[in-house]
């Protein structure tokens, strides 16, 4: 659960940062009618691992 901690505590912010990043890129793709493949992605990986985190150290409680 320390890894979940440090996850949690260090790297959220970068996660969250990824995750908003590739929100505005995928919804400006969208518009523009472009390929949205990879953004797609990394938006679900980003997002899986944000909820997992806080899953987890919700449940280290």
């Amino acid at each position: 659960m320390l890894t979940f901690s440090f996850i949690g505590f260090y790297l959220m912010p970068v996660l969250c940062i990824v995750f908003c990043l590739n929100l505005v890129s995928l919804l400006k793709k969208i518009r523009d009618e472009k390929e949205t493949e990879k953004n797609t992605f990394w938006l679900t990986v980003s997002f899986s691992l944000i909820v997992y985190t806080i899953t987890m150290m919700l449940i280290a409680i």
